[in-house]
């Protein structure tokens, strides 16, 4: 017995050793070419339109790849105008070389292609990609990505039967070209329709077809649900069957089960259903926050589930959701979403390892959304700065350490509003590894959505009503949920602390669509003054210059 104990070494040394292989070899190369061009056959809603497809898709091609995948994707631009595209919730760790925004990259001409290369390192869960720039998402060319578990890391969940995709969200009836065009004097008004997966709700004489899924009876089906629209957050909804969510843009959260789930601009949700009802069709419903649509109104959107044996079509009323107006009901469900602080998500340690229970915060940013009239144009402003997109971008601008031509760091305050509105350049600093907490204000009459690219936050608070210092008491620091995109409601406030760990230049921005394009945006600089590469990489080989 006692010569056992080498060979136990051994053995131990020999098992770590093939973890390791394993979970260096899942990870691979994903190589893709996307054909981007306008397409004017598809009119989802019979309005002739165009619409922005990739390899002739609307909506775009599924990424579907694995934790610390390396994905190439090689964008060719067939439209009549630049193009950049962004990868939503996806970190871009070390990386923001290819985050995809204008702060970042130069756009890739009308007739020319560039290959975005980026890994989806230490992350899972739901996300989507869209472009960035000139108003496009108004047009199409969102697509989905679905970041899979290592097989050495346990899903807290048994494994479904199937997943599906649900991009849902707004859509003008009109060009994006032409809305695009008068938003600075003129008010275009809100979005009409509601489509689901690039078609329209289910019954409408105007919807060229709609969308569908098929289940079987008794088993599990997992929904990956992601609000790709302008500017209406939505309520979703099956009939006579339960939401169970278990995960949101890379987290696993406490499981819970729910009638209904409100989705803001930009967010992405995983949920379960199973089929455990009569073998029938029912209804899928996704209706407006904010706003009096009625049942037969196009901005409903209607799609079906669908049990495979059925001969009965869906039939009586839409299920009826939640008050759109009753704020109190959309505030206790974001707080009821808490963060599963046992499971493993990327890694096989806890989520909750990494937790914001006694952590110190070092500065603190409160910015508060408004609108302004600059130069007889209506903008919208982040403390009564609204944002000016210079023809250099400021990662560029940086790399050939030419930032004084192009922006001046911290010009304008991080907590507090400029006395005059201004239309500038807005570069806020944040401290490399210091914690962070940030205040985002919502003085608009609308549910506003706020996103930071190249991280996730944790969402500790929001609330109506002024934010002031003693709102910190009603913080939850023990489970957080973690994400990145968070709601603000009319009037209110919400919180989030984050970590800036990751180098870079970092896009924080509304994810309404009409506010980000009118100034509602800055950009964090998250400086490390060591070099090492192992920080931050260099610039691609296949780096675009302008400006």
């Amino acid at each position: 017995m006692g010569s056992s104990g080498p060979q136990m070494e051994i053995v131990s040394c020999a098992i770590v050793f093939l973890v390791l292989f394993v979970t260096i070899a899942t990870s691979a190369d994903i190589y893709l070419d996307w054909h981007v061009s306008l397409n004017f056959n598809i009119n989802p809603v019979s309005a002739n339109q165009p619409v922005i497809t990739i390899n002739g898709m609307f909506p775009g091609p599924l990424i579907n790849a694995t934790t610390n995948d390396y994905i190439h994707v090689n964008v060719f631009n067939n439209l009549d105008e630049p193009l950049l595209f962004t990868w939503n919730g996806i970190q871009q760790r070390q990386n923001s070389w290819q985050d995809g925004v204008s702060g970042t990259n130069c756009p890739i001409q009308s007739k020319a292609n560039w290959t975005y290369v980026f890994e989806l390192k230490d992350q899972i869960g739901t996300f989507f990609y869209f472009p960035s720039i000139n108003f496009l998402k108004a047009g199409g060319a969102f697509g989905p990505i679905r970041v899979n578990n290592r097989p050495v890391i346990s899903v807290p969940f048994p494994k479904p039967e199937a997943e599906f995709d649900l991009l849902i969200g707004d859509w003008y009836n009109t060009s994006y070209k032409d809305i695009r065009s008068t938003l600075e004097t003129v008010d275009i008004g809100s979005p009409s329709w509601m489509l689901i997966n690039g078609k329209g709700p289910y019954m409408n004489i105007l919807s060229k077809s709609h969308e569908s899924f098929k289940v079987t009876q008794g088993k599990t089906y997992l929904l990956r649900i992601s609000n790709v629209g302008t500017a209406w957050s939505f309520n979703f909804r099956i009939q006579n069957h339960k939401l169970l969510l278990v995960e949101t843009e890379g987290s696993y959260v406490n499981q819970i089960d729910l009638d209904s789930l409100d989705v803001h601009v930009g967010q992405s949700y995983s949920v379960l259903v199973t089929a455990d009802q009569n073998a029938a069709d029912y209804y899928i419903v996704a209706s407006p926050k904010m706003s009096n649509a009625t049942v037969n109104n196009s901005l409903v959107g209607i799609a079906v589930l669908h049990y495979d044996n059925s001969t009965t079509q869906a039939n009586g009323s839409l299920p009826s959701g939640p008050d759109p107006f009753d704020l109190e009901f959309s505030i206790n469900q974001a707080k009821s979403i808490r963060w599963n602080l046992t499971a493993g998500a990327a890694r096989p340690n806890p989520q909750g390892t990494f937790n914001v229970t006694n952590v110190t915060i070092s500065q603190t940013f409160i910015l508060e959304a408004s609108t302004a009239t600059i130069d007889q144009l209506s903008l919208y402003t982040v403390n009564n700065v609204s944002y000016l997109t210079p023809d250099t971008p400021l990662k560029l601008a940086d790399h050939f350490s030419d930032e004084s031509g192009i922006y001046k760091l911290d010009a304008y305050s991080k907590n507090t509003s400029n006395v005059i509105a201004v239309n500038d350049v807005f570069v806020a600093s944040a401290l490399y590894k210091e914690w962070t907490e940030i205040v985002v204000k919502n003085t608009l009459t609308t549910i506003d959505a706020w996103h930071l690219d190249g991280y996730s936050f944790f969402v500790v608070g929001l609330g109506e009503g002024e934010w002031k210092e003693e709102s910190r008491s009603s913080y939850n620091l023990f489970d957080p949920v973690v994400r990145s995109t968070v709601q603000v409601f009319p009037g209110g406030w919400s919180a989030v602390y984050v970590y800036p760990d990751n180098p870079g230049m970092w896009n924080l921005r509304s994810q309404n669509l009409q506010s980000w394009y009118l100034g509602e945006e800055l950009y964090v600089r998250v400086y490390d003054p060591n070099s090492n590469p192992a920080k931050e990489k260099p610039p691609p080989q296949n780096l675009l210059l302008c400006g």
